[in-house]
Order: C-alpha cells, then structure tokens, then sequence
C-alpha cells in the first residue's frame, strides 16, 4: 500500500511539474500585442508588425516558433545584431512567447485573424 502510495504521489509531481514547465510554451497573444507596442518595437518593424522599411523584417504573420526562436537567440548571443540583442535582452520567456503569438497572428494585409497564424496552434492561446 505505501509503496503505491509513494509511487503515485511520485508520479503526481512529476505530471504538475511538467504542466507548469509547459505552460509558460503558450503565448498570449492579446498581451503580447500590448507588450509589442511598450517594449518599442513599432519604431522599426512598424504598427502590427508591419514594416514598411525594407531594412526591418516584416513580423506579421510569421511563425510564431519561429519568432520565439530567434528572440531566443538574440536574447543569448545566438544571433548577432547589437540592437536586436538590446532589445531582446530586456525579454522575459513569457513575453518572447507573447509576443511571437501577437505577430502570429497578424496579418501581412492588415487584418487580425487568428486563421492568418501559420504556426503550430499549441503555441498561442487567443
């Protein structure tokens, strides 16, 4: 009895663990819209993720892996752009998955539509 005990408390705690690590891979897009628009973001890569410079990329309606990855990698030197590294340093985890969710599901066009997401749909809560 104890040992089963023992075994499915074990078994307990390790699946809560596991729940908590996974959701912090959710990104909310309706906060990463407002985080875009404080962390200064709009200054280059344009309202929505929309840039009309040819210099910045266009963010909307990217993958939102794809975005997550490369803030990542901004964030720990894995890419190399001195302002991309300063603003991606100030980056929680959260908010890098915010974010990457709220360019998601943006439309090049201008729309919002959580359709124009073309990423995987485990990554963005709506």
């Amino acid at each position: 009895m104890t040992r089963r005990l023992v075994f499915s408390l074990g078994l307990l705690s390790c699946l809560l663990f596991s729940a908590q690590a996974f959701a912090i891979e959710y990104g909310d897009a309706h906060a990463g819209g407002q985080k875009y628009q404080q962390k200064g973001c709009t200054g280059c890569h344009g309202e929505g993720g929309r840039s009309s410079a040819p210099t910045f990329p266009i963010l909307a309606g990217q993958y939102a892996d794809y975005l997550a990855t490369a803030l990542q990698d901004y964030k720990e030197g894995g890419r190399k752009n001195p302002t991309m590294s300063g603003m991606a340093g100030g980056l929680s985890e959260e908010d890098i998955y915010d974010i990457a969710s709220a360019q998601c599901t943006q439309c090049p066009g201008g729309m919002i539509d959580s359709a124009c997401c073309r990423s995987n749909a485990a990554v963005i809560r709506l």
